[in-house]
């Protein structure tokens, strides 16, 4: 574990359906408790709920003079990135500008924006079309509003796999710290693409749990009785520094990335690759980037996202991997699948995880699938040291990326 590059975790902000903070977010996390509720949004389509931040007004957060020309996964990233960025001890006014760049992560952009512009222009013709729906459509316009909210003028970049997205991002920042473009990156995911045609795209493809009687129970990573996923709206935001830097500014530590990996199924747009080699290729990058051995690993955040293909092939590639020694968790049982988003806010609850001794409980495991052969947390948290952590993300198009996080 010597002579791998360490890059430190300073600040870390979280808008979760779990709430908006980190501290509320991974208090109700570690409740094991779904926040999944019928949508209003979705009243009288086949599957009509979702899990949605509770109680998040962009006006109150961010100022009605801004907040009316952006969308809401811009809203929910950054109030994030705000968060991080305190908690790293930072102020934007006083940091060189030039050498803080932004990563994120974004799948869907402005879903709904596009979706309430394509029926006014159905129903007003093109001239009652939004000058402002561009720029608030566009997948790049989370890292331009975060740069602006911040002043940085270094790299901007919005990365797009899918699920994948989010993790990427982190991986990306990592490598611009590594090659000293940035001395400070600010990254991570945002997602919140619950319109009605993409929610109906999801039911199409038959990717969400039909579980209308029970919304509540639908979510259930790893379950027996699992049939799809619950999706999701959120954003989960680090400030990442190399941690020499950190230490001589005398920063915070939470935790150190230190290793990833990324790959490529090159199989189906919309299924994983049956055997997971291609995850367990990244994982295996991630590890040897990290210098840390199979066995050293303690805990996995799985992608765990409650569909029947995505469990089992998840698992198998663990055990192939890890064998049954760590813990395993997804959040997503609590949470949902926040697309885009799932990869940084997961990657804070694995940085928690190493800071506290605590994994969080996969909401809503009843009875694992008896295939799925791990040691998986269910109904309560269970405290443990960690010393070294897994998480995983795996998206649409067989895009793969897994971090490796070590204690600091």
């Amino acid at each position: 574990m010597n002579g791998r590059f360490e890059v430190a975790v300073t600040g870390i902000g979280m808008v979760t359906p779990a709430g908006i903070g980190v501290a509320e977010s991974w208090r109700r996390i570690c409740l094991g408790e779904s926040t999944a509720r019928p949508d209003p949004d979705l009243s009288g389509m086949p599957v009509d709920f979702t899990c949605r931040v509770p109680g998040f007004n962009a006006d109150d957060q961010l100022g009605r003079r801004t907040a009316w020309r952006q969308e809401r996964f811009v809203h929910l990233a950054r109030v994030a990135a705000r968060e991080a960025v305190a908690d790293a001890g930072l102020d934007p006014a006083h940091w060189n500008s030039a050498r803080v760049g932004v990563v994120m992560g974004n799948s869907l952009g402005g879903s709904s924006t596009y979706e309430q512009q394509l029926n006014t222009l159905r129903a007003k013709g093109p001239h009652g079309v939004s000058p402002l729906m561009i720029p608030m459509i566009g997948v790049g316009s989370v890292t331009g509003e975060i740069a602006i909210d911040c002043s940085a003028t270094g790299p901007n970049l919005t990365t797009v796999t899918a699920c994948a997205s989010a993790a990427t991002a982190i991986g990306t920042a990592r490598e611009l710290l590594r090659s000293g473009m940035c001395d400070v990156v600010i990254t991570g995911g945002t997602e919140s693409a619950l319109s009605p045609t993409l929610m109906a795209g999801f039911t199409q493809l038959g990717a969400l749990s039909r579980r209308v009687d029970d919304p509540a129970a639908a979510s259930r990573p790893f379950d027996a009785d699992r049939d799809g996923f619950v999706a999701s709206e959120g954003a989960g935001v680090l400030v990442l520094e190399r941690a020499a830097d950190a230490l001589v500014r005398k920063a915070t530590i939470r935790a150190m990335i230190s290793g990833y990996g990324a790959s490529a199924d090159a199989h189906h747009m919309t299924a994983p690759r049956p055997d997971g080699a291609c995850v367990e290729q990244a994982t295996r990058a991630a590890l040897a980037d990290a210098g840390v051995l199979p066995d050293e690993v303690d805990h996995v955040n799985a992608h765990g996202t409650s569909t029947p293909l995505n469990d089992v092939t998840e698992a198998r590639l663990i055990r192939r991997v890890f064998g049954d020694r760590p813990v395993i968790t997804s959040v997503k049982g609590a949470i949902g699948h926040s697309l885009a988003a799932a990869g940084g806010i997961e990657a804070i609850c694995t940085v928690l995880a190493i800071q506290h001794g605590v994994v969080p409980p996969t909401a809503n495991l009843v009875t694992q699938d008896p295939e799925i052969e791990l040691d998986i947390v269910a109904k309560v948290p269970r405290e443990m040291p960690i010393r070294v952590a897994v998480s995983n993300s795996i998206g649409f198009g067989g895009a793969n990326a897994v971090l490796v996080l070590t204690a600091a």
